[in-house]
């Protein structure tokens, strides 16, 4: 079997629907708290991965190599299957190549799948800010202010002592004021949702992309770059897509809180 037909079949066998199922059973148990944390951690892993880029730009290469391996995240057992059967495909593809190499361009791989979970999720934030609150809302900052408000209302509406009706229309002139608190822990309760949400967003998104054919040529870039013997890969798109996600996410949040 050539190389292309291996790797059409691995991608059929590995992110089609029946594959996906079976992968996605692993995140059923300690994902579901390594998976908070690495929202969190995510921007902290673009930040080391910008100043590798730095570091190799002014020819500093220990260094840049040494920022270029580390790995911030924890590995979720979904991310430790797919860096098994990919590493497995790897090394029936590229039998010489160096260990340490490999090792490296996988986790690179396996990194870019996860931020494309990550974007799927903050497509699901945008959609449900959309139908909910008629606003685009890409992250859990911008979804976290129109949620809890409207939880205040309803719950101040409920408890007017003239009723609910009365209530609408006092709160209608006299908005309901909003807590720190009741900010924080709804943002906190949507972060923690939204984590499993990326744990589980792979479910939709690799058969979405076996049939576009990101999943292939993604792999095939994976073999481009070791056999050009890349061992610092540098920063994806997929990985300054989430970012810019976030990034835009606090921007929205901070404009709305000025006007």
């Amino acid at each position: 079997m050539d190389q292309d037909r291996e790797v059409r079949a691995f991608v059929r066998r590995v992110y089609g629907l029946r594959g996906s199922w079976r992968l996605h059973r692993a995140a059923l148990g300690w994902d579901l708290l390594r998976a908070p944390a690495n929202l969190f951690l995510a921007p902290v892993f673009l930040i080391v991965k910008l100043l590798a880029g730095l570091a190799r730009l002014v020819r500093l290469r220990g260094l840049a190599r040494w920022l270029g391996t580390r790995n911030l995240m924890l590995e979720t057992a979904v991310a430790r299957w797919v860096g098994r059967e990919v590493e497995a495909l790897v090394s029936r593809l590229r039998p010489g190549v160096d260990p340490a190499l490999r090792r490296a361009a996988v986790a690179d791989y396996v990194g870019i799948r996860s931020a494309v979970a990550e974007m799927t999720t903050m497509l699901v934030l945008v959609a449900l800010g959309i139908i909910l609150f008629h606003s685009v809302t890409p992250g859990v900052v911008s979804l976290a202010g129109p949620l809890a408000e409207a939880r205040a209302y309803g719950q101040a509406v409920e408890r007017f002592p003239l009723g609910p009706w009365l209530g609408r229309a006092w709160y209608g002139v006299f908005p309901v004021s909003l807590g720190f608190w009741e900010l924080f822990a709804t943002a906190l309760v949507l972060a923690v949702a939204a984590s499993v949400v990326t744990s589980f967003a792979g479910l939709v998104a690799d058969p979405v992309q076996v049939l576009t054919g990101t999943h292939r040529r993604r792999l095939a870039r994976l073999i481009e770059r070791i056999d050009r013997a890349e061992v610092e890969g540098g920063i994806a798109r997929e990985h300054l897509a989430a970012r810019l996600g976030d990034v835009s996410d606090l921007v929205l949040t901070l404009w709305r809180s000025l006007r």
